[in-house]
């Protein structure tokens, strides 16, 4: 299992994110990871189909949607027919999750569910073998740049547990304050994907801060 780092374009200069995707591109990115916010599930605003159609464009990686929205079942075919290659929706707000599951299946995209940190694990216990990616929140979503919840460590080693009894392989993958000195804890705990906003774009050296992400996941190493 290796670490899988996904750059988060919430954090990129939209003046230049053609830019600034090829720059993680070229840094080793594996993922390119696109929050899509409507004000309402959280109280932020972000993205449409437009900027997944831009992302879409500007890379041939994975491009990995996370939908922290209301009736999430109104975006899926804009945003598989924008290039979305994984849609994950949140447990919250999706009430029919096998339902929505099977239609993101049905379009020939990758499905995920999120969990906000509090949000029990038993949420998706029924659905564990459907899915193709459960991502654990390790902060309350909607802002960027918030402090890693320390509890969420535990939850992700739980879900690495679920997982594992429903023979599923779904990625596990982590989001919010992900660091050089949270990355470890949560690589030991079973995940294996890591969205990284803050800790790429602000970095000194963006492309580079890829690298050490991952070497930090790998060997606890903080360079």
């Amino acid at each position: 299992m290796t670490v899988r780092i996904a750059p988060s374009v919430l954090s990129a200069d939209f003046r230049k994110l053609g830019e600034d995707i090829a720059m993680c591109e070229a840094g080793g990115a594996d993922w390119i990871h696109v929050d899509v916010m409507d004000g309402r599930f959280v109280p932020n605003l972000s993205f449409g189909a437009k900027v997944i159609e831009a992302t879409r464009r500007s890379t041939s990686l994975t491009v990995d949607c996370h939908l922290m929205v209301v009736e999430p079942e109104r975006y899926f075919d804009d945003f598989v027919k924008a290039g979305a290659d994984v849609i994950t929706i949140h447990a919250e707000a999706a009430p029919h999750l096998d339902r929505q599951i099977t239609r993101i299946h049905e379009l020939g995209c990758k499905a995920g569910v999120a969990l906000n940190p509090a949000t029990l694990l038993s949420a998706i216990e029924e659905i564990a073998h459907s899915l193709d990616l459960l991502l654990v929140m390790s902060v309350n979503p909607g802002y960027g740049g918030q402090k890693f919840i320390e509890y969420t460590v535990d939850k992700i080693a739980r879900a690495r547990f679920l997982l594992d009894q429903a023979n599923s392989t779904a990625v596990l993958e982590v989001d919010g304050g992900v660091s050089r000195e949270t990355i470890q804890r949560c690589w030991q705990a079973g995940a294996d994907t890591f969205v990284a906003g803050n800790a790429v774009f602000t970095a000194a050296d963006p492309r580079g801060e890829i690298a050490r992400l991952r070497d930090a996941g790998a060997t606890g190493v903080v360079a």
